[in-house]
């Protein structure tokens, strides 16, 4: 359990990556893991891998990841420490931004501003995605499974409940 200055830092720190996270909530993986796990220790790696996943696999935005490791550190203060930081700068950011967007949209900068953000958005959820991948590496069913729902998702319309549930059927079973 966070002590109070152990919350106060994750609320910072969430603040922090709220402003930085372009392409979404899960954009800030990595740099959440690095501060929860390698620099104060709070969850071990399988624990956070386990966090997020816990977290995607139920319904929602993805940003529930969030709270679900905030709860891993620090029990319900630790939820709500990192929901809070992570929403309250990117609400009002995204209220001020969206206002001044729609009346700026035909703009040439604001048509620059898009286009420029889509490979760095595809940047930032290819490294979470890898650092995700890192605790299953030495499991080739897992990495199996996660490469073919990557390519059906890629190439078909097959719903990801159809895969999320092949995934939890193969743990069942034991072989992931």
């Amino acid at each position: 359990m966070l002590d109070a200055a152990g919350l106060w830092a994750l609320f910072l720190h969430c603040l922090m990556l709220s402003l930085l996270a372009i392409g979404g909530a899960m954009a800030t993986a990595p740099e959440l893991q690095r501060y929860v796990v390698v620099d104060q220790g709070w969850l071990s790696s399988a624990d956070f891998t386990s966090s997020v996943a816990l977290a995607q696999a139920s319904p929602g935005p993805n940003l529930m990841f969030i709270p679900v490791v905030g709860y891993a550190a620090g029990g319900l203060p630790g939820a709500m420490a990192a929901l809070l930081g992570m929403l309250l700068p990117s609400t009002a950011l995204t209220l001020a931004v969206t206002r001044w967007g729609a009346r700026h949209r035909e703009s040439r900068g604001v048509k620059a501003f898009i286009a420029g953000m889509v490979p760095v958005t595809l940047g930032l959820l290819i490294v979470s995605g890898a650092l995700l991948v890192q605790p299953l590496r030495d499991q080739p069913v897992a990495l199996l499974l996660m490469g073919g729902s990557l390519l059906l998702s890629w190439r078909t319309r097959v719903s990801p409940v159809w895969l999320i549930a092949i995934g939890a059927l193969a743990g069942i079973l034991g072989w992931v």
